[in-house]
């Protein structure tokens, strides 16, 4: 789904290393967003059509290109939660990442998970991360965050990952004044506090642009940017293709191409700390296109190897 705005541009830099890196999955192009439902007069009760959803119930994964949600009266909730809650996609994963040339005096490695445990467990053993960190406001919200609190510390009973658990006011202080403290942590919290927290992660990377995630439940996951639609910027081949190249080099993991997301992975790290080739919003002038033209050529010689 290319969806709306800057979408189709990104989500094709995305395909097309994807192609350029010989992936195997079968990919299947289909309509959702709120351009799509203004082309249709507005009649449809949600932003992905009919068809568009039976293809997904027929697939493993998908990948969802930044949409736009109409802030109007009786208009459809957005194509996110729909999907979320259509395929019960309880964890919500944001891997957070600084680069060396974006940040050289400050460095962070480390995921936020909204309110999935277990999920959140489970990354930590699959990555070997020994430490995780709740982020609660249970001094003041006791019951609420009291339950929270419970549920985590059950999650890592019989794991060798050490808890901690710091009150969102600190911790929003703690990652501006010293981030490396949780380099190799999985973040933790309520679905609010988690919002604020991962979105100042982004933050400190450098640009919103970087940011890729995931959705994932039992049997299906979705895959996307973290940045919104900006159609301000549609159609002029300026915007950082990053986060949506990520997050397509993770869905290609998740469908088993392992070799080809860490390929992807180590050639954008590679083209964003060189500096040479990257948009504006991380000091450079290149194109969409040439970005991602850099990206594929680092991905296909580390492939080679």
């Amino acid at each position: 789904m290319k969806g709306d705005g800057i979408g189709p541009e990104v989500v094709d830099s995305m395909l097309r290393v994807l192609k350029e890196c010989n992936s195997q999955s079968e990919i299947i192009l289909c309509d959702a967003g709120s351009e799509q439902w203004d082309r249709n007069g507005r009649r449809d009760k949600s932003y992905i059509p009919d068809a568009t959803m039976k293809i997904l119930e027929e697939s493993d994964a998908c990948f969802k290109g930044p949409t736009t949600t109409i802030p109007v009266p009786d208009a459809p909730r957005s194509v996110a939660v729909t999907l979320r809650q259509k395929f019960e996609l309880y964890s919500n994963i944001r891997p957070t990442k600084t680069y060396d040339r974006l940040t050289p005096n400050k460095k962070l490695d480390c995921v936020c998970f909204r309110e999935a445990m277990n999920s959140a467990v489970n990354w930590a053993n699959k990555y070997h991360m020994k430490k995780m960190v709740a982020i609660t406001k249970r001094n003041i919200l006791k019951q609420t965050d009291g339950i929270f609190w419970e549920e985590v510390q059950n999650a890592v009973k019989g794991t060798d990952i050490t808890l901690s658990e710091i009150y969102i006011d600190n911790m929003a202080q703690q990652m501006v004044v010293a981030p490396e403290q949780f380099n190799g942590a999985v973040l933790v919290s309520t679905n609010l506090f988690m919002d604020i927290i991962s979105e100042l992660a982004s933050g400190l990377v450098g640009s919103i642009g970087l940011i890729y995630s995931a959705n994932m439940g039992d049997d299906f996951a979705m895959f996307e940017a973290a940045h919104g639609s900006a159609p301000q910027f549609a159609g002029q081949n300026k915007v950082n293709p990053t986060a949506t190249v990520l997050s397509g080099a993770w869905m290609a993991e998740y469908l088993g191409e392992t070799e080809i997301r860490n390929a992807i992975f180590a050639a954008t790290e590679q083209v964003i700390n060189e500096g040479k080739v990257v948009t504006w919003d991380i000091g450079g002038n290149a194109s969409t296109t040439q970005m991602t033209d850099a990206i594929i050529k680092y991905a296909k010689e580390k492939l080679r190897k």
